[in-house]
């Protein structure tokens, strides 16, 4: 089975790190087959961000992803830009505090930014909660595999921290709210 995954936000909200994270998680730890791939606007922080993962049991021919199967969307400028890359039944996540509208119904409302706010004390965290989230809903990768990849790639001083926004994330994933068009 291949996945196609996009994670979407602005610069500085740690959709790169987050993807590597999550490619190493199934590459390395869980032994498949991973394509992970970046891109961000000249102006970084602020700017556009976005990076591809595609997550499968077989050898993957085209290292670019073509219909997403899961989006998650940590901005309304990544929301307005990327929906029309999803597949029609497609998985989508957004941010409920930076995404207000959403271009399609049936997405998937969480808390992110805001629990790492609120639980963490920074939305620094935000991205790993995100991991978090994404793993429990898609069953893409395994917890205890984006826990070791964690391990590897955040500062040892902030590892507890990390540890316990991907914990809030899988907590969060398990009960989401369904948010169509806010008006």
């Amino acid at each position: 089975m291949k996945t196609e995954i996009r994670l979407a936000g602005t610069g500085g909200q740690g959709v790169i790190l987050a993807s590597v994270i999550l490619a190493e998680a199934a590459g390395v730890h869980e032994g498949r087959h991973v394509v992970q791939t970046q891109s961000y606007g000249p102006e970084a922080r602020g700017g556009a961000s976005r990076a591809d993962v595609i997550i499968s049991d077989e050898p993957i021919l085209y290292p670019k992803s073509r219909r997403l199967d899961v989006l998650v969307c940590l901005s309304q400028q990544a929301a307005d830009k990327y929906f029309d890359d999803l597949k029609v039944h497609g998985t989508a996540i957004i941010d409920g505090f930076y995404v207000r509208e959403c271009p399609r119904e049936g997405a998937t409302c969480l808390s992110m930014a805001e629990t790492a706010r609120t639980e963490l004390g920074r939305e620094l965290f935000t991205n790993i909660v995100m991991l978090g989230a994404l793993a429990r809903i898609t069953g893409v990768v395994k917890l205890e595999s984006l826990e070791k990849s964690v391990a590897n790639r955040v500062p040892v001083k902030a590892l507890d921290l990390n540890k316990r926004a991907l914990a809030l994330g899988w907590e969060l994933g398990a009960r989401p709210r369904d948010r169509g068009t806010k008006g």
